[in-house]
This record gives C-alpha cells, sequence and structure tokens, in this order.
C-alpha cells in the first residue's frame, strides 16, 4: 500500500453547464442549476465519495467578447449564467459535513479587506471546510461590469496580485489564535493584546485593520491557485497549496511537476505541503464498449460556436475578427490576455504565429480534448491515472464533469472504489477540517508574524 495519496477535487461552475458549455445539452443532466436542490444533489454525491474538496472556477461578466456581443453565448447557452459561487457554496456546506468546498473570487476587482471577510466568515460557518481559488480574472467584459475601461495588463494584474495577498493574509493573522477569553463573570471577551492592526500601506491598497472575523479551526481557508503562465506560476510557487494545472499528455506533466515543485523549494517552502493536480475528464462505465458509447454522446453535446466563445473569452480578443486560416501576427498575439493558455497553442501547434484553427483544434476549448481524458472500465481508467500518480506528474486531479450529477455519480459509483482497493485514495475524511483532509498542518498567527518580524 501507497502512503501516498491521490487528492480528487471536483470542478464546479455555479451556472448552467459545467466548464464543458455543451454540458447542459447530455440527455441526462438536470436542469435546476438556479436552485439549491441541483448544487446539493452534486455535493451529497461527492461527500459519498469521500472526494476531498469541490471547488467553483468563476468569471465576473458573461462571454461576450466574441463579436463583442452577448448573443451567440446567450443563445447557445455557453455559460450563460453566473450566479455568485460563495453564496452556492454555502448551500452545498449545510447538506455536508467534511466535504471541502472551494470558490473562486478575483483580486482585480474586489478589495482583499472584503475577500478576506468573505472567506473567514465562511471558513467559521463551515468549521474549517473552505478554499479561496485566487484569480486575476481575464476580459474587459469584466472590467466594464466593475466601472473600469480596460482591463489591467497580465504581469500588472499579478503585481496586484502579490500584494492583494499580503494584505489578505495579514488580516487573516490579525487575531492570535488564542485571542478569545469568553469569560462572562469576569467581562473579558478577548485579550486585545492579540488582536493586531495591520496598518497596509502599499502601491496598490491601503488597509488598517484590525480584522473582525476571528480565526477559523483551520487557522485560514487553503489557498488555490491555477497560474499557467511564467509570472502565474511563479505567483503560484509563493502562495498556492493546491495548484490546478492543465497537462496534455503525460510527459508534459511530469516536465511541468518536477520544474514547479523546485520553483516551490526556491521561494523557501516545502513541495510536498503544495499539491499539483491536472484537470481531467472522467468517462467511465461497466465495459469498454459502455465506456465509448458514453463517450460518444458527451462529444455530441458540443457545437462549433462553444469554442469561438470561449477562446474570445479567455483570452480577450474578437476572434470574429480573423479569417479562421490567417496567422496570428506577433504583434496580435501579444495583444492576447491569458498569456499561459496562447503559450500552450504555441508550443502545441508547433507554430510560432498560430491561425484560429490552431487555437481551436489545438487548445480544444469548448470540448473534452481540452483536458486529458480518462476513458474505460474502472481498472482501465484507475491504471492510467496511477500512472500519472506514480510517474509522478501529479498529486492527484481536478475532475471536470461532463454531465451533471451523472459525471460524478460514475466515478463515486465505479471509480473510487477501484482507487480505494489499490490503497491510492482514502477511504475516509481524516479530520474535520479541509486542511486536514489534504493533510496540510494549520498555519498558526503567531508564525506568520514572527516571519515579518512583529
Amino acid at each position: 500500500m501507497s502512503s501516498r495519496m491521490m487528492t480528487l477535487v471536483a470542478f464546479l461552475q455555479a451556472q448552467n453547464c459545467s466548464n464543458l458549455p455543451g454540458s447542459w445539452r447530455h440527455p441526462a443532466t438536470t436542469l435546476d442549476f438556479l436552485t439549491p436542490e441541483y448544487y446539493q444533489r452534486i455535493a451529497r454525491v461527492l461527500e459519498e465519495g469521500k472526494i476531498q474538496m469541490a471547488f467553483f472556477d468563476d468569471r465576473l461578466a458573461l462571454p461576450d467578447r466574441y463579436t463583442n456581443d452577448h448573443g451567440a453565448a446567450i443563445d447557445a447557452g455557453v455559460r450563460a449564467v453566473k450566479l455568485d459561487p460563495c453564496t452556492v457554496l454555502m448551500a452545498m456546506g449545510m447538506v455536508t459535513s467534511k466535504l471541502g468546498l472551494g470558490s473562486t473570487y478575483s483580486t482585480t476587482y474586489y478589495e482583499p479587506y472584503h475577500v478576506a471577510r468573505v472567506f473567514a466568515t465562511m471558513d467559521l460557518m463551515l468549521k474549517g471546510r473552505v478554499a479561496w481559488n485566487i484569480v486575476t480574472s481575464l476580459n474587459s467584459g469584466e472590467a466594464l461590469n466593475f466601472g473600469a475601461d480596460e482591463h489591467l495588463e497580465h504581469d500588472a494584474r499579478y503585481d496586484r496580485a502579490d500584494e492583494f495577498m499580503d494584505v489578505v493574509m495579514g488580516h487573516w493573522n490579525t487575531w492570535d489564535d488564542n485571542a478569545l477569553i469568553l469569560d462572562k463573570e469576569n467581562n473579558r471577551f478577548a485579550d486585545a493584546s492579540k488582536v493586531h492592526r495591520l496598518d497596509h500601506k502599499g502601491q496598490f491598497f491601503n488597509s488598517r485593520g484590525p480584522f473582525s472575523v476571528p480565526r477559523s479551526p483551520q487557522g485560514h481557508p487553503v489557498l488555490i491557485q491555477a497560474g499557467q503562465s511564467g509570472r502565474g506560476q511563479a505567483f503560484a510557487a509563493k502562495w498556492a497549496e493546491l495548484v490546478f494545472v492543465i497537462h496534455h499528455n503525460l510527459e508534459a506533466g511530469k516536465a511541468h511537476y518536477k520544474a514547479f515543485k523546485a520553483a516551490v523549494a526556491a521561494e523557501g517552502r516545502d513541495p510536498d505541503t503544495v499539491k499539483v493536480a491536472p484537470a481531467c475528464y472522467v468517462c467511465v462505465a461497466e465495459t469498454e464498449a459502455a465506456a465509448q458509447e458514453k463517450k460518444a454522446i458527451i462529444e455530441a453535446t458540443a457545437k462549433p460556436i462553444d469554442a469561438l466563445v470561449l477562446i474570445s473569452e479567455v483570452t480577450n480578443y474578437d476572434f470574429s475578427k480573423k479569417p479562421y486560416d490567417e496567422p496570428f501576427s506577433d504583434e496580435e498575439l501579444a495583444e492576447l490576455s491569458w498569456h499561459g493558455f496562447r503559450d500552450r497553442v504555441v508550443r502545441h501547434s508547433g507554430k510560432k504565429n498560430p491561425s484560429v484553427r490552431d487555437f481551436v483544434e489545438v487548445s480544444g476549448r469548448g470540448t473534452v480534448a481540452e483536458h486529458h481524458m480518462f476513458v474505460g472500465t474502472p481498472k482501465q481508467v484507475a491504471d492510467e491515472m496511477e500512472e500519472w500518480f506514480t510517474a509522478p506528474a501529479c498529486d492527484g486531479f481536478v475532475l471536470a464533469a461532463t454531465h451533471m450529477p451523472g459525471a460524478y455519480e460514475d466515478v463515486v459509483r465505479l471509480l473510487v472504489p477501484e482507487l480505494q482497493r489499490r490503497g491510492l485514495f482514502h477511504r475516509d475524511y481524516e479530520g474535520g477540517t479541509l486542511r486536514e483532509t489534504l493533510g496540510l498542518s494549520i498555519p498558526r498567527a503567531a508564525d506568520w508574524h514572527a516571519k515579518r518580524g512583529r
């Protein structure tokens, strides 16, 4: 039996579909996505399967960069609904007791104090089961919704994000772990000497404090990040505790895993405390033939418009402006917002100046080809996942759903027992908090202050 256990994370969206836009068209997908029951149904399935965490991706705008209009996305249901994920997360948390729950919030369009308070409060209400997926946002649609004329340049977003993290972490460490006294008889609520003001003054933010939320059972929320560009990976190496990545194949995964763990060590952190989990689809069935039939149904849900709408969204560039087979110029490529996505297409196409067709076909955006897909019987899928895990190319997987809630029901019913039988996946949650579930230590406020000489 291996002592190293696989981390499995469900990849959710508070919208009409999963990250696969065609998932809402799948004949087995339920369409009550505007109700708490939809998300609670998924949460119960995941907790039954001992999945360590579910987290929500998010955008702060509809995907309306293609033709500079929202019509195509609305008509085809291409991620056309965007609920606030934190509110949905709480609905899921009320019907579970062990499942970790993460939500995306942007460092570009929110204020640090607000984010710190929202997540610290959720972490208390869910007894230490919350994670924050840190993003810098992607496009000008989001900027326009928040009163800005244009989206911040790529590296400037990460500069802001680094300072944002300093402020959030500073607030989360305002209250020492033993600050609360709660002595009614002697009128001692808390020890004021153990509650600190932040007094942050920086390039992007000023934030005084002290913070208004004491610490949770896990210290503070777990930090998730998905940086893929050079600057994004540096940010993830500095801050993240779970890193969500995209690997097209095993060899690419092994190379990235080794390089990223080295980057974490270079930041003075223990690489074993940062988990790397590539996104994947799982199409598992009792027989290989049944799995292939399921895959064909899933693939048939994709429409050509899905890719163009979503690529325009993530690159902040209107792909309707370019002829399908005309290469992008160097200048046009420089305009694309998500550098990690752009660089991946350049690398895997083998072309310095890819075309719209290359972006669509190489990225697989809007289809199951975007992420690696494990297809087959429980044994076949577990064999391949075990190969990735032991290579090592990852510490676990982020499970994207092809239809809801059926994709997760299949994983829990068929795949999880096979992984458990092999000693690769835990048989029960290790503790009450998400940090215990993930095998992470609980941080102490005193250690934070000691590092900063306070």
